[in-house]
């Protein structure tokens, strides 16, 4: 079986379920937020009001009861926005606050041992850097999103992979039919060509984490919206 038609047999009703609600996929990033507590419950949802369809909270640095505290006040102020919660790297949190997804990393749990503990019904999304792990991340029937990146140079990871640049979205958009989206150092002048080159969704960390959230998150959309009628609609695969 060839892997495209590996990847094309696994995907599973949930997958489906998983189209973004929207092109920005907020990463709700707590340094980068420079916000605590109660703060950043407030911030998701300002990504809401500005348009995020799928936000994710972020906190590498903090302890286990803070982070669930935060997860459960962040879901909390996003019920009735129509916007999901997912939560990085954390399956068990995810969990424990009832998020909508998690996102996992090459070196977080497997993908299959998260959907173990979290049913059917969560969203796993998987980080992919090269052809070979995308390719494995897209026959994997745990993984519902593949995330590719960093498309761009980014300031937001201390270790980050190297870029892959647009090249690597638009093989990623020939070889899986999965969710697409594509991370790292997007912003307003990028978004539009992440999407033309086959992204379902740019997710987003300092482009919305940095000034006003709201405003940031609403810039981001109107920078994908016609101008005229020479702009046509945005490129789909």
């Amino acid at each position: 079986m060839s892997a495209r038609a590996g990847a094309e047999r696994s995907v599973q009703a949930v997958s489906r379920r998983a189209q973004p609600p929207g092109a920005v996929y907020a990463i709700a990033d707590v340094e980068a937020l420079g916000a605590e507590g109660s703060e950043v419950a407030d911030a998701v949802a300002a990504m809401a009001r500005g348009g995020a369809g799928w936000i994710q909270l972020r906190a590498k640095r903090w302890d286990d009861r803070d982070l669930l505290a935060a997860a459960l006040a962040c879901q909390r102020a996003l019920e009735g926005t129509g916007a999901a919660l997912w939560i990085d790297d954390r399956p068990d949190v995810a969990a424990l606050c009832g998020a909508a997804g998690v996102h996992l990393g090459q070196t977080d749990l497997p993908p299959e041992a998260a959907r173990r503990l979290l049913g059917p019904e969560v969203w796993i999304g998987r980080s992919t850097h090269d052809r070979d792990q995308l390719l494995e991340a897209a026959a994997d029937p745990a993984v519902d999103v593949v995330a590719v990146g960093p498309v761009y140079a980014t300031r937001s990871k201390e270790q980050s992979d190297p870029v892959v640049g647009l090249e690597l979205v638009r093989w990623a958009r020939a070889a899986s039919p999965k969710p697409l989206v594509a991370i790292g150092g997007i912003d307003r002048r990028t978004i539009g060509q992440v999407l033309a080159a086959g992204a379902d969704a740019a997710a987003v960390i300092s482009a919305v984490c940095q000034g006003d959230v709201e405003e940031n998150v609403r810039r981001l959309c109107m920078a994908l919206e016609p101008r005229g009628p020479e702009s046509g609609s945005r490129a789909r695969r």
